[in-house]
Protein backbone atom coordinates (compact mmCIF):
# COMPACT_ATOMS: atom_id res chain seq x y z
CA UNK A 1 0.00 0.00 0.00
CA UNK A 2 2.99 2.52 -0.60
CA UNK A 3 2.22 6.26 -2.09
CA UNK A 4 1.94 4.89 -5.99
CA UNK A 5 3.23 7.63 -8.46
CA UNK A 6 2.43 5.30 -11.74
CA UNK A 7 1.08 6.63 -14.99
CA UNK A 8 -1.87 6.39 -16.45
CA UNK A 9 -1.72 5.06 -19.84
CA UNK A 10 -4.53 7.20 -21.22
CA UNK A 11 -3.41 9.92 -20.12
CA UNK A 12 -0.09 10.14 -19.71
CA UNK A 13 -0.71 11.68 -16.10
CA UNK A 14 0.02 10.48 -11.85
CA UNK A 15 -2.92 7.83 -11.53
CA UNK A 16 -5.24 8.66 -8.78
CA UNK A 17 -6.22 6.94 -5.63
CA UNK A 18 -9.99 6.61 -5.25
CA UNK A 19 -12.53 4.99 -2.62
CA UNK A 20 -11.46 2.13 -0.11
CA UNK A 21 -7.51 2.74 -1.73
CA UNK A 22 -7.75 6.23 -0.62
CA UNK A 23 -9.23 6.03 2.80
CA UNK A 24 -6.69 3.36 3.34
CA UNK A 25 -3.87 5.68 2.14
CA UNK A 26 -5.05 8.20 3.97
CA UNK A 27 -5.52 6.30 7.20
CA UNK A 28 -1.45 5.42 6.97
CA UNK A 29 -0.69 8.75 5.91
CA UNK A 30 -2.60 10.02 9.27
CA UNK A 31 -1.30 7.21 11.47
CA UNK A 32 2.29 8.07 10.07
CA UNK A 33 2.63 12.05 10.17
CA UNK A 34 3.93 13.56 12.86
CA UNK A 35 2.36 16.75 14.92
CA UNK A 36 3.75 19.68 13.09
CA UNK A 37 5.03 18.09 10.10
CA UNK A 38 2.18 19.63 8.14
CA UNK A 39 2.14 22.97 7.37
CA UNK A 40 -0.70 25.35 9.15
CA UNK A 41 -2.01 21.85 10.93
CA UNK A 42 0.24 21.74 14.03
CA UNK A 43 -1.93 18.61 15.46
CA UNK A 44 -2.45 16.79 12.99
CA UNK A 45 -0.79 13.73 13.08
CA UNK A 46 0.11 11.05 15.81
CA UNK A 47 2.99 10.64 18.14
CA UNK A 48 3.39 6.95 16.90
CA UNK A 49 6.72 7.49 15.53
CA UNK A 50 7.69 8.72 18.82
CA UNK A 51 6.64 5.96 20.41
CA UNK A 52 8.84 3.39 18.37
CA UNK A 53 11.84 5.01 21.06
CA UNK A 54 10.15 3.34 23.93
CA UNK A 55 11.04 0.39 25.56
CA UNK A 56 9.17 -2.60 23.25
CA UNK A 57 6.74 -3.89 25.83
CA UNK A 58 3.41 -4.78 26.29
CA UNK A 59 2.96 -1.07 28.14
CA UNK A 60 4.39 0.60 24.70
CA UNK A 61 1.58 -1.48 22.66
CA UNK A 62 -1.11 -0.39 24.82
CA UNK A 63 -0.06 3.52 24.00
CA UNK A 64 0.08 2.58 20.34
CA UNK A 65 -3.03 0.94 20.59
CA UNK A 66 -4.93 4.26 22.14
CA UNK A 67 -2.85 6.63 19.83
CA UNK A 68 -3.72 5.07 16.68
CA UNK A 69 -7.62 4.76 17.81
CA UNK A 70 -7.64 8.39 18.95
CA UNK A 71 -6.05 9.97 15.89
CA UNK A 72 -8.08 7.91 13.56
CA UNK A 73 -11.45 8.78 15.50
CA UNK A 74 -10.50 12.76 15.61
CA UNK A 75 -9.45 12.86 12.11
CA UNK A 76 -11.05 10.23 9.95
CA UNK A 77 -14.98 10.84 10.18
CA UNK A 78 -15.40 8.38 6.89
CA UNK A 79 -14.17 5.52 8.84
CA UNK A 80 -15.91 3.28 11.91
CA UNK A 81 -13.02 1.12 13.57
CA UNK A 82 -13.63 -2.06 14.56
CA UNK A 83 -10.31 -3.48 15.66
CA UNK A 84 -7.10 -1.93 16.25
CA UNK A 85 -3.92 -4.75 17.01
CA UNK A 86 -0.68 -3.83 17.54
CA UNK A 87 1.70 -6.94 17.82
CA UNK A 88 5.12 -6.63 19.21
CA UNK A 89 8.13 -8.59 17.06
CA UNK A 90 10.54 -8.87 19.29
CA UNK A 91 13.41 -10.42 17.39
CA UNK A 92 13.11 -7.96 14.52
CA UNK A 93 12.42 -4.84 17.00
CA UNK A 94 9.17 -4.02 15.28
CA UNK A 95 5.71 -3.46 15.61
CA UNK A 96 2.94 -5.19 13.18
CA UNK A 97 -0.08 -2.79 13.00
CA UNK A 98 -3.49 -3.96 12.31
CA UNK A 99 -6.07 -1.69 11.74
CA UNK A 100 -10.23 -3.05 10.78
CA UNK A 101 -12.74 -0.66 10.06
CA UNK A 102 -15.86 0.21 7.97
CA UNK A 103 -16.14 2.97 5.88
CA UNK A 104 -19.09 4.80 6.36
CA UNK A 105 -22.31 3.46 4.99
CA UNK A 106 -20.73 0.49 3.62
CA UNK A 107 -21.66 -3.04 5.87
CA UNK A 108 -17.70 -4.40 4.79
CA UNK A 109 -15.01 -4.69 6.92
CA UNK A 110 -11.68 -3.15 5.59
CA UNK A 111 -8.13 -3.72 7.00
CA UNK A 112 -4.70 -2.62 6.76
CA UNK A 113 -1.80 -4.09 7.49
CA UNK A 114 1.53 -2.29 7.97
CA UNK A 115 4.93 -2.82 9.91
CA UNK A 116 6.92 0.12 12.26
CA UNK A 117 10.10 -0.09 12.87
CA UNK A 118 12.93 2.76 14.21
CA UNK A 119 14.94 4.33 11.07
CA UNK A 120 17.89 3.50 11.36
Amino acid sequence: MAVNFSRNPFTDDISVVKNEGAIKQAIKNLILTTPGERPFEPNFGSKVNSLLFEPLDPFTADALTEEIINTIKQYEPRVQLENVLVTPVYEGNKINITIEYKVVGLPIVETINFVLQRPE
